[in-house]
């Protein structure tokens, strides 16, 4: 369960950069809602690095290179694609603020994206912020089958290239949870935010585009037998 608090009146960009400092992250209840407020989870949500699993068939999509894999191309494509309804998700609650302030950290270098294009068309993808060695994964979304695991796989090799120490993925889901992702709790989750804060990950330690099988080789040696 989240701890949810009081919403919040007023956010500026400093503000939410210390709220992941300490744990928390914002949302809004839906698109509509002008407000928003803190979450601070019991169980926080996270992919070990040196734990992530690429199911077999999605490897060897990753390897035939179906997607143009972009870093930090479109950003707002990506929030708008984020913010659009999909099957099993026909509420967002990324509305106009979130936008706003998010926006504002990407001009700022600490949030990015990682997008798949296919026929010079953005069909999946996922934003982030980054601070020191620890990126929060925020939302990700998928016009084509693969398109969002393969822009995942591609995020967990720059990130693991440019020396972070933390995956934060909020919650775990159905969905990631056959990457590896896992659970655990909040003092624990602390201590790693922590630790990860006081490195400094470099999110363009790669190209902003390399290849499948360039990107399979930064990640841990062991496939996953599903086949999903």
């Amino acid at each position: 369960m989240a701890d949810r608090t009081s919403s919040v009146p007023t956010l500026t960009a400093d503000i939410l950069l210390k709220a992941y400092a300490v744990g928390m992250f914002p949302m809004a209840e839906s698109a509509d809602d002008p407000n928003l407020f803190w979450i601070e989870p019991e169980w926080r949500g996270i992919i070990p690095l040196d734990g992530f699993r690429v199911p077999r068939r999605l490897a060897r999509t990753v390897r035939k290179d179906g997607f143009e894999v972009r870093v930090d191309a479109d950003f707002y494509g990506v929030v708008e694609g984020c913010a659009a309804p999909a099957p099993g998700r026909e509420k967002t609650w990324i509305n106009a603020t979130i936008r706003k302030l998010y926006g504002e950290l990407f001009r700022r270098g600490n949030c990015h994206t990682v997008e798949s294009w296919q026929d010079g068309k953005l069909v999946g993808g996922l934003y982030g912020v980054s601070i020191g060695g620890a990126f929060f994964g925020e939302s990700m979304f998928s016009t084509v089958t693969d398109a969002s695991k393969v822009a995942l796989v591609h995020l967990v090799a720059r990130l693991r290239a440019g020396g972070y120490q933390l995956l934060d993925t909020q919650f775990v889901t159905d969905h990631l949870a056959r990457f590896g992702t896992t659970e655990i709790p909040k003092r624990i989750y602390g201590q790693r935010l922590t630790a990860a804060l006081g490195t400094q990950g470099d999110f363009h330690a790669l190209p902003s585009s390399i290849s499948g099988a360039e990107a399979l080789r930064w990640l841990p040696t062991q496939e996953s037998a599903d086949q999903t």
